[in-house]
């Protein structure tokens, strides 16, 4: 291993060791939650990765150690193991054919003693609807006894002295029809079992109907027409929950209010609208910019899940449906149904200032408030309030019902819909349902009692957020160490941002202006004398440009690259500079091959002469149905250069995530001179350190007052998990090999700059041949400038390592074998950037 490989694994391994937590010791005695577990359901599925799943709703078994989850997609109910939060072994599947039907649908789950309630939808068409609650030992996952339901079943609830189980029977109307709005017979109900009795066969069910006249011709009740509810004669209840006086609350969402009915009397004591609310500060618009300028009036709440707080206060998450959706959530006074407390638009803010907004459904119900749970941990009643679009769970300190405290974020995977505190064993559940591309339906456990908050590791104020996201480049700035500069992709209009790297804070941006086109952004870098450089992704080849813009954010000069015109998509990923004035160079670096090429191109540009260099990078092997490319690259100190090289995988599947060092080789023989690389750091390990889905696109590097720091693009929040990971590697001294920099040349404005620029000191290569069989990095060497010219075959250069561990650590199968399990063990521990408390 060369002799600082060597000590920049000492140091990695160092900095891992000092910021270990025991597993053991997963809880502390702080308020917050961290993340523990992030559970991919596919792996509890027979087919693997090729299964289609959905984890919507989950519950616990008594013991707490057993975690089951309907999966709508499976058409089965799934099992895990959490005996050990950190490490949830899967259990297997029931599948419904084997309690009923293949084509049975499970809504819900609800574990009661050594049972679980499995609430089944059977229905055979919108018109006529059907379920039943089959009743499984959990032991041994035997179906116990069954009982049909009135109707098409959603969520269940138990009631805490395990006397009822309440069942919202929703008979959902068929958007299709019409213009899908209500009324479409049946109504919906609440079907109530009672408990009693030791054997399920002595159980027994009663309706509470929430309308009067006949199955297909429903009449709205006095009560729900009083309370304004829309269009009463037709409601359709949408979740439950019951209170220790077994109080049953449940939402009608498409009515847009709550009921509340006596479990014992199977009567409805009190009915109220939860009306509509007037939102400023929150984005309307879906045009690709985070802009929180808009405003919306008298938007119906139309709640979805429903929580008490005590026995007086009712908390709703108010998703929408067809008419509203009010981006937030309110807490009710049960007997009187008025609102004591209603988030506004800081729960929408959150998002933004986390950088989790899904712009995309800016123009319908932003970030769809869906789950919503309440539970004491340490005596104090936590709120978990769900973003089912910007895949994220807020946590509130509910104490004061009329003042709830923001506690933090907690970052999830898409679509989280089932929420389930296990405050007896200071867990949280939460599972996402959505399983699409490379972002898979998950169960992820947190546990109660961290003294700091896990996430976020970037962010901005939550009261005046600075919206960001798909940041795609990062930059040291040449005139503060302690900022940085980032650039976001075409996801949307592109910006700059300024980073404070102290508590990772995303402190201000400005717009991109002046483009002769609509910028993609890939990279940028800081100039000396003011004002950036920035990628330019185009959709073909001869579209890829340089860009210089300036200080205020405009466009000065765009700048089209020789010989790439044969390239596709997968141009330009990343720009650095060097030097300034006449001495300037911009080097960049493309992200995939040209056709008929084995390496990845990357280039100097001479501003002052308008020339262009090539030289190639060769990309290690990616693993079956992958493949591998770059997507940042920056100046280190002594004028080599550090990349990211990645695979284009996430969460299980993702194998490559680290920086390599180079220097541009000095003139060569090669039409295009191939550059020797090193392994600096691998930085997967830092990307799953928060026991997350592991992010794919790992894009931004810098270095800023010797520390190196990388960033994730979180893809918008669009079709990806929307996490973004800021991390501090770690002393650039200590991770790269640097020589002592060669000074650049004093500029002499009196004489014209050569077109070439000076050469560089280095005593290791005394040509560009050797520089490229010493595959060592050093100082960079002028080499002949190149014309655009067709692609021509090339020398293959010694193939490159298969694996990481190979590529940048040679010797490391020298050290004793328990070492190198306590390095790898230790590494999935590093400490990344934390945000400062909020």
């Amino acid at each position: 291993m060369h002799r600082k490989s060597i000590k920049g694994a000492a140091f990695l391994a160092a900095a891992i060791a000092a910021s270990l937590t025991p597993a053991a010791a997963i809880a502390d005695s702080g308020e917050y939650f961290e993340r523990v577990a992030t559970y991919p359901v596919y792996q509890n599925h027979p087919d693997g990765a090729a299964a289609t799943t959905a984890a919507e709703i989950s519950t616990v078994s008594a013991d707490g150690n057993t975690l089951i989850y309907s999966d709508a997609l499976s058409r089965s109910i799934g099992f895990l193991d959490i005996s050990d939060p950190a490490q949830p072994q899967g259990l297997g599947l029931l599948g419904l054919h084997q309690l009923g039907s293949a084509e049975d649908e499970p809504t819900s789950v609800a574990a009661y003693e050594q049972y679980v309630f499995v609430v089944v939808n059977t229905s055979a068409s919108y018109s006529d609807p059907s379920g039943r609650v089959d009743v499984v030992r959990i032991a041994d996952r035997t179906l116990v006894h069954s009982f049909d339901l009135p109707g098409q079943p959603d969520s269940i609830a138990i009631s805490a002295d395990g006397a009822y189980a309440g069942i919202a029977i929703e008979n959902e109307r068929d958007e299709d029809a019409g213009d899908g709005g209500l009324p479409q017979a049946p109504a919906g109900s609440i079907a109530i079992m009672n408990l009693d009795g030791a054997e399920p066969a002595g159980w027994t069910l009663r309706e509470v109907p929430l309308s009067a006249g006949t199955r297909t011709a429903p009449v709205a009740l006095p009560m729900l027409e009083g309370a304004g509810l829309d269009t009463p004669q037709d409601p359709e209840p949408e979740y439950v929950s019951i209170n220790a006086a077994n109080q049953l609350a449940v939402t009608l969402q498409e009515n847009n209010g709550v009921v509340l009915i006596d479990l014992a009397e199977g009567k409805i004591t009190s009915a109220f609208g939860t009306g509509a609310v007037d939102l400023e500060g929150i984005d309307t618009e879906k045009d690709g910019v985070l802009d929180p300028s808009g405003s919306l009036s008298q938007i119906p709440r139309e709640p979805d899940a429903i929580s008490w707080l005590g026995e007086g206060y009712l908390a709703t998450a108010n998703e929408g449906d067809w008419k509203g959706g009010s981006r937030g959530f309110s807490i009710f006074d049960a007997a009187t149904g008025k609102v004591v407390w209603d988030a506004g638009n800081s729960f929408e803010q959150l998002a933004l200032s986390h950088g989790l907004y899904p712009e995309h459904r800016s123009g319908k119900k932003g970030v769809e408030p869906e789950g919503l749970a309440i539970a004491e941990f340490d005596g104090v009643d936590y709120g978990f309030v769900a973003s089912e679009r910007g895949n994220f769970v807020a946590v509130y300190d509910l104490s004061d019902p009329s003042a709830p405290r923001f506690v933090q974020v907690l970052p999830t995977t898409n679509g989280p819909e089932g929420i389930l505190p296990i405050p007896e064993r200071n867990l949280l559940a939460i599972s996402s349902e959505t399983d699409e591309g490379e972002v898979r339906s998950t169960l992820a456990l947190y546990s109660f009692g961290a003294d700091e908050a896990q996430f976020p590791q970037l962010s901005s104020d939550d009261a005046d957020p600075v919206p960001f996201g798909a940041l795609s480049g990062l930059s040291a700035n040449p005139a503060d160490d302690s900022r940085l500069f980032a650039v976001s992709d075409n996801a949307y209009a592109p910006r700059i941002y300024t980073l404070r790297t102290e508590g990772g804070v995303v402190e201000s941006s400005m717009p991109v202006t002046g483009a002769s086109v609509e910028l993609d952004l890939e990279g940028i870098a800081a100039r000396a004398e003011g004002g950036f450089w920035a990628a330019h992704e185009g959709e073909t080849g001869a579209e890829n440009l340089l860009v210089r813009i300036d200080s205020a954010g405009a466009v000065q000069e765009e700048i089209a690259l020789p010989g790439v015109d044969q390239l596709g998509k997968h141009g330009l990923e990343g720009v650095a500079v060097r030097a300034s004035g006449a001495q300037e160079e911009v080097v960049f670096a493309l992200q995939r091959e040209l056709p008929g090429e084995d390496f990845v191109r990357v280039g100097r540009y001479l501003p002052d002469t308008g020339q262009f260099n090539w030289y190639g990078y060769q990309l290690e092997a990616a693993e079956d149905g992958a493949w591998n490319g770059l997507s940042e690259i920056t100046a280190l100190p002594d004028g080599t250069y550090a990349v990211i090289e990645r695979d284009n995988q996430a969460g299980p599947k993702a194998k490559r995530k680290a920086v390599y060092q180079f220097a541009l080789p000095a003139g060569s023989e090669r039409e295009v001179p191939l550059v020797g690389k090193e392994l600096a750091v691998d930085v997967l390990p830092v990307l799953r350190e928060t026991n997350g889905w592991t992010q794919e696109k790992l894009e931004g590097l810098a270095v800023a007052g010797g520390q190196v720091h990388v960033v994730t693009d979180n893809d918008a929040v669009d079709e990806a998990s929307g996490e973004t990971v800021f991390a501090n590697l770690g002393a650039a001294a200590e991770l790269f090999d640097l020589a002592a920099p060669t000074p650049a040349p004093e500029e002499e404005p009196e004489d014209k700059p050569s077109a070439e620029p000076a050469p560089s000191e280095n005593s290791e290569a005394e040509s560009g041949k050797d520089a490229e069989e010493s595959g060592q990095p050093h100082a960079p060497q002028p080499s002949a400038p190149i014309e655009p010219q067709a692609i021509s075959d090339i020398d293959r250069q010694a193939k490159p390592d298969k694996d990481l561990a190979e590529t940048g650590a040679r010797s490391l199968w020298l050290i004793p074998v328990g070492a190198v399990i306590a390095l790898l063990g230790a590494a999935a521990a590093i400490k990344s950037a934390r945000t400062r408390t909020k």
